[in-house]
């Protein structure tokens, strides 16, 4: 009952960055791209939305209110993942990294104590995220945020093996927040590219760090994954199935796909009582961390009653509000 309430999945809004890549060619290029795989309909919707709610990922007076109205002490604070500019190129990477880092300290630390943050890392230069990820932490940040790949790479890419050796030695938090779908246009209706696209390359991108070894080789790494993990933690059996009764599907990892769920952390946005308990079940209570996606219209305006539904013991409820986020993220 002691722990603070903590969100771990609170987004913020760095026109800094924004007016960093306003006019670069590959911008226009990413919005194309980003179009066709949404389909205006579903852009008719988000551009509205995004300007509403802009103010309350910007304005740290306007995050704090929304903070106490929900019950929310403390939020780690993370860049939109539109932020991310996967198209860039090393010198241009560099400069969004930099700043993002830069500019979402300067908003964390307007509210010490209740807001830390995490930086960027420039997943399409493996060279440059260990680099990143000290930069970040230079600033104060806890860690970093990662979508579900970059172009031409996954996440089980050898050239991101520094990264997670670099992470695993700082203690440094790696948030793994997808943005955009490959399967395109196939998602293009129904806002289709956000309700099925983002589980499904949480579950991608998850079953990559485990299949490969990845989380072998760096069992110390503190990642959580947004969204509850998509689509995998409910459907791991077919996982543990294949590497059980395939060898190809079982030469990268040593051990069952279930057990990996232990080692990772993962957010309780899943808008389903259900799914909430079996995620769980599944991860364990002491994995699990309150999550929101606040501001956007895809989150929960009260991830606490979100919890509550899921109707699970006291301990468990209280250690998914904030005991497991603050022993995870060292908060005093």
């Amino acid at each position: 009952m002691s722990a603070p309430t903590v969100d771990v999945h609170a987004h913020v809004l760095l026109p800094e960055v924004d007016a960093l890549v306003a006019d670069l060619s590959g911008l226009a290029e990413a919005r194309a791209l980003d179009a066709r795989r949404n389909g205006p309909a579903a852009l008719a919707v988000s551009g509205p939305m995004v300007r509403e709610r802009a103010p309350r990922m910007i304005d740290v007076t306007a995050r704090l209110a929304a903070m106490d109205a929900q019950g929310v002490d403390v939020q780690l604070v993370s860049p939109s993942p539109s932020h991310y500019h996967y198209w860039a190129d090393e010198e241009t990477a560099e400069k969004v990294f930099t700043r993002a880092n830069e500019a979402t300290a300067a908003h964390c630390a307007q509210a010490p104590g209740r807001l830390h943050g995490l930086g960027l890392v420039p997943l399409q230069h493996p060279e440059q995220a260990v680099r990143a990820l000290e930069h970040a932490l230079e600033q104060g940040l806890l860690g970093v945020e990662i979508s579900s790949h970059a172009p031409g790479r996954e996440l089980s890419d050898p050239a991101y093996e520094p990264f997670w050796t670099r992470a695993a030695q700082t203690g440094a938090i790696v948030f793994l927040h997808p943005f955009g779908c490959t399967l395109d246009e196939r998602l293009d209706q129904w806002y289709l590219s956000n309700t099925v696209g983002q589980p499904v390359e949480n579950a991608v991108a998850l079953s990559h760090l485990i299949f490969s070894g990845v989380l072998d080789r760096h069992s110390g790494l503190k990642l959580i994954a947004a969204h509850g993990g998509g689509y995998l933690p409910t459907h791991i059996g077919r996982s543990d199935h294949a590497w059980s009764a395939r060898s190809d599907a079982g030469a990268g990892c040593a051990h069952l796909p279930s057990s990996y769920l232990k080692r990772l952390y993962f957010d309780s946005l899943v808008h389903d009582p259900h799914v909430l308990r079996e995620l769980v079940r599944v991860a364990g209570p002491d994995r699990v961390l309150l999550g929101s996606d606040y501001a956007f219209d895809m989150g929960t305006e009260d991830p606490v009653a979100a919890l509550r539904a899921a109707r699970l013991p006291d301990s468990d409820f209280h250690a998914i509000r904030g005991a497991n986020a603050a022993a995870l993220l060292d908060l005093a």
